[in-house]
């Protein structure tokens, strides 16, 4: 896959850097800025170069228009700051301000343009739309650089169909993503587990039937725990259930039986009365969860069976929080398991933290991206990457490989 060094020299080049700045805000404060920061790197290696750099990205899920609440220009300020210079800030996609912009820049000098889902060509489904989009976007660019990895397994213009119209390269972030995945999925030191949690069980469904076939156990916690308990006869009162995947869950349970991959469930879990921090709430047993109770935590026994289980492995992959971390009462499981990974990275293990909830969990309790081995800057990328399915965003570049 071609890196930026394939590109040649880029002093005074219009460079496209397809970043994922799809960061959390309240208002216009970012309250994790841990995507701007991956992003640097990059940014940074094409200023030195003499790049005239064009960073685009999306945030948040507007419909295809301009959403003030949805705009970029918090993060453009956020990322000047950590560049240590101004970064220009685009009113518009590909529009007038765009262009105006981009041709402003000096070399060395970095842009961003506007929300790219303010266009609605950017997430069509119609080939011929995102096409169109995609023209529009190399119009203000001599080449392209992928480094936005938390949008690679979305087939969208500035991901995919851009890629095949101008000059392109992988970032290094992308590199470093594909990298490690490939590290826990090709040939994984072992003994090697996956810990996943989050709400719901139908959304790790495929990475749980792959997963059954490579990893040595599986820790499951989360919201969607309750369903495999449910799947075992026990009452999980009125915590959160799909009623659906229960006959899944169960052929799961008996395949990893058969063969000899270690499920393992939490052995209590903190009950509360009501989603509410506020509720009240205690430790029980997981066989054992009152019917108008609803499981919100893994309980202490679990955080303390769950760490045993991670002491000796070789090889950790986290995708999902423990519990409600957001609520200081039923955020123990989730800081117990990342303790555990810490551990298990000083004591040499590879340990990738999936992205998406469980980074914004590390980082709220307190734990610096440095402790663990890697932290993904895409949760639903890297699952879909363990599930076995082809990323249009890389395979773009296998197929310009191939051709």
């Amino acid at each position: 896959m071609k890196t930026l060094a394939d590109l040649g020299d880029l002093r005074g080049k219009r460079v496209l850097v397809r970043s994922d700045l799809n960061v959390p805000l309240d208002g216009a404060t970012i309250s994790d800025d841990g995507r701007i920061r991956a992003s640097l790197p990059t940014i940074t290696q094409l200023v030195e170069a003499g790049a005239r750099v064009v960073v685009c990205a999306h945030l948040g899920r507007p419909k295809g228009a301009p959403d003030p609440q949805y705009s970029l220009a918090p993060v453009a300020a956020r990322l000047g700051e950590l560049l240590g210079s101004e970064v220009a800030f685009a009113s518009d996609t590909v529009g007038e301000s765009a262009r105006s912009v981009v041709a402003g820049l000096a070399d060395g000098q970095v842009a961003l343009l506007e929300n790219l889902r303010f266009n609605a060509g950017e997430t069509s489904k119609d080939e011929a739309e995102r096409g169109a989009f995609a023209d529009e976007l190399a119009q203000l660019a001599d080449a392209y650089v992928s480094d936005g990895f938390g949008v690679v397994h979305r087939a969208q213009a500035s991901v995919y169909d851009i890629a095949r119209r101008l000059p392109s390269a992988m970032g290094g972030l992308v590199r470093t993503e594909v990298d490690v995945l490939r590290r826990l999925t090709s040939d994984p030191e072992r003994p090697y587990a996956v810990v996943l949690g989050g709400a719901k069980v139908s959304d790790k469904l495929g990475v749980i039937d792959n997963l059954l076939g490579t990893a040595d156990r599986l820790l499951i916690g989360g919201g969607m725990v309750f369903t495999f308990l449910k799947a075992q006869g026990y009452e999980v009162g009125n915590s959160l259930l799909e009623e659906d995947q229960l006959a899944t869950v169960t052929e799961y349970l008996e395949r990893a039986e058969r063969d000899g991959v270690e499920i393992v469930l939490p052995t209590d879990v903190v009950a509360a009365s009501a989603f509410s921090a506020d509720a009240d709430h205690e430790v029980v047993a997981a066989d054992d969860i009152p019917s108008d109770r609803m499981g919100l935590d893994i309980g202490p026994d679990s955080a303390r069976l769950f760490a045993d289980k991670l002491a000796d492995c070789r090889t950790v992959f986290w995708n999902g929080p423990m519990g409600a971390f957001e609520m200081a009462p039923y955020a123990a499981g989730t800081e117990a398991v990342a303790r555990a990974l810490v551990e298990a990275t000083k004591g040499g293990a590879l340990t990738v933290v999936g992205g998406g909830d469980s980074a914004a969990a590390v980082r709220q309790l307190g734990f610096a991206d440095e402790d663990f081995g890697h932290i993904s800057t895409g949760g639903g990328a890297s699952l879909e990457y363990l599930e076995g399915k082809s990323l249009p965003g890389i395979a773009v570049f296998d197929q310009a490989q191939e051709g």
